[in-house]
């Protein structure tokens, strides 16, 4: 082999082995004016975010912080929290102050379900968790949680109502019930409640609640915002706070340990997490420049958001 051919294979792998070594962005630019508040994380550091006001939704790689508009939604629909379904290809959506829930096509970004969850004034569908035979949403505004069977040959089935009680049921100043996460084979339910800085226990069977015992300290009270189990570690974002809370998982979920609060100087109000191997990536939503519509003016046109990724500490 030639010197002028050894040396090129030596700059090729060299090459290679700083663009795998390159580190991820820690800053992923966003559309302006997009209004973000969910964020979810697929596989090949895909990760996905929608937008509270139109309703479309960002795709994006985490690795080259390249991404765009994945889903243009129809008009008068919105995106709170979500989760990909992996094994099926999907993207579960809570679809905030209408009462409905969507379900997109990761591969192609088709409109796979529109499910009709509650109606009437006095509903916010903020969160989902999606388990081996369900998915789960939370509303801020009703005691209650919303089940959508998921059946042999990964078919969607009709939406049932649970209503709460237990400690769960206690609705307050909003908001109320927010963040949701279950282990795979969703024997129980971990909802975060904002107002009261809480974590509860739910049978999603019968609908009754406790409260998760917490030592080494306190979550803080208005912010508690999306959450995440990563194994038996549970991760809460507390968006005012602009702080994500490790919390550690006793075996049987009921009680749990805050090991650790991580502070960002990229936060600016984070409102929900996903995982990406040994990375988070959270979202800012940026509500203390104004909540979007109908609860405030929304931010000023022109306002920049982003999501932010870390490792995990």
């Amino acid at each position: 082999m030639s010197y002028i051919r050894k040396l090129a294979l030596i700059v090729s792998a060299v090459a290679l082995t700083v663009a795998a070594a390159a580190p991820f962005p820690a800053s992923i630019a966003l559309p302006d004016d997009f209004q973000p508040e969910g964020i979810a994380t697929g596989p090949e550091h895909t990760f996905y975010v929608g937008s509270l006001t139109t309703g479309d939704i960002y795709r994006g790689d985490l690795r080259t912080g390249a991404g765009d508009v994945f889903v243009d939604a129809p008009p008068g629909r919105s995106a709170a929290g979500m989760k990909v379904e992996r094994s099926a290809h999907r993207l579960w959506v809570a679809g905030g102050f209408d009462g409905h829930a969507f379900v997109y096509s990761t591969r192609d970004g088709s409109t796979l379900a529109n499910l009709v969850l509650s109606t009437g004034e006095g509903t916010l569908i903020n969160d989902v968790v999606v388990t081996n035979d369900a998915a789960y949403f939370t509303d801020s505004f009703r005691p209650v949680i919303y089940k959508v069977p998921i059946g042999p040959g990964e078919r969607i089935g009709s939406p049932v109502t649970i209503p709460l009680s237990g400690p769960a049921a206690a609705i307050g100043d909003f908001p109320n019930l927010n963040g949701i996460a279950a282990p795979s084979d969703g024997h129980v339910l971990i909802i975060g409640h904002s107002s009261r800085a809480a974590l509860y226990l739910v049978d999603p069977g019968t609908g009754s609640s406790r409260e998760l015992t917490l030592t080494g300290g306190a979550l803080t009270p208005g912010t508690v915002d999306g959450i995440l189990l990563d194994g038996r570690t549970l991760w809460v974002v507390e968006n005012f706070a602009n702080q994500l809370v490790k919390i550690e998982l006793s075996p049987d979920l009921s009680q749990g340990r805050i090991e650790a609060r991580i502070t960002n100087a990229l936060f600016r109000v984070p409102t929900a997490v996903g995982e990406d191997g040994h990375r988070l990536a959270l979202v800012n939503a940026r509500f203390d420049l104004g909540f979007p519509p109908p609860l405030g003016p929304g931010a000023p046109p022109g306002t920049d958001f982003d999501v932010v990724q870390l490792d995990k500490p």
